[in-house]
């Protein structure tokens, strides 16, 4: 799983992805980017322990544009936890392979959270994203304890108390990565939004591949699995040991300038039609 341990995210230990409760009806998310920011932040899989960082590409630290109408994420944005989109697995409905991350979860509810939260979640529904080649679902939740959450049980109660986010939710996954070169994003299904069921079919499968990855010596060396819960697991580890490598790290430094960019805006021209562009 991807847990918050004393400032990292454990990506082995017990937050349980199925259920976050003991009524089962709810999901654990961790929470790698706030709504409205710009900076690229998730769960480093490569690293001991697995910290949120901000993710790098050709040297630079990654923002995301504000492509109009938008201005950085449009909602929280994060992981399911004991999930792993396996890179090995063709998945029979994409017919791509995982992309080896987590599964993403978007949290679309009111409030505004903090990186590294762990809240429980109600799952609504996915939609299946192909970025360059690989499947990338996301997950689409909101925090049980939100205003709205009684009155959404599936995807198409979003629509039904939010009219017009999914659409501006696939419009943004399709274009985000267009001002810095890359192709516009695809989707399976003909970007269909699946319901709750189908989700939780996502997560439970998922679910299973990380089990065999943190049970197992071998099955992907570039993710680091060292944990201090996952009973059997191949690389538990003791507190003490966890502790060693937290106070290893290099003391944090000041925070890195704000991209400019990051406050401007950037028109592109849409190629497929949502209804939020019309």
């Amino acid at each position: 799983a991807w847990r918050s341990v004393e400032g990292s995210c454990d990506l082995s230990s017990g937050i349980n992805a199925e259920y976050g409760d003991d009524s089962q009806q709810y999901c654990n998310m961790v929470v790698e980017i706030p709504r409205w920011t710009n900076a690229k932040m998730e769960i480093c899989k490569e690293e001991p322990l697995n910290p949120i960082k901000q993710d790098v590409k050709k040297g630079k630290l990654r923002f995301v544009n504000n492509v109009f109408p938008y201005h950085g994420y449009i909602w929280n944005y994060g992981a399911i936890p004991q999930t792993w989109e396996d890179p090995a697995h063709v998945d029979e409905n994409t017919k791509a392979k995982g992309d080896n991350d987590p599964l993403d979860a978007i949290e679309i509810g009111s409030g505004v959270s903090k990186r590294g939260e762990i809240k429980q979640v109600k799952i609504l529904g996915v939609i299946a994203m192909i970025d360059e080649g690989e499947t990338d679902w996301k997950i689409v939740c909101i925090d049980r304890n939100d205003p709205l959450a009684e009155q959404m049980n599936d995807i198409t109660d979003v629509e039904k108390v939010m009219p017009g986010y999914l659409e501006a939710t696939r419009d943004w996954f399709r274009i985000y990565k267009f001002p810095t070169g890359k192709p516009m994003n695809e989707f399976a299904f003909n970007g269909e939004w699946k319901d709750k069921a189908f989700a939780e079919r996502v997560i439970k499968e998922t679910n299973e591949y990380w089990k065999v990855l943190v049970n197992n010596k071998g099955v992907a060396d570039d993710v680091a699995t060292k944990n201090t819960s996952v009973q059997n697991s191949n690389a538990l580890i003791t507190v003490d040991e966890a502790t060693q490598i937290l106070n290893s790290q290099p003391v944090a430094a000041a925070a890195a300038a704000v991209e400019a960019s990051t406050q401007n805006q950037v028109f592109v021209k849409r190629t497929i039609p949502e209804n939020v562009c019309c």
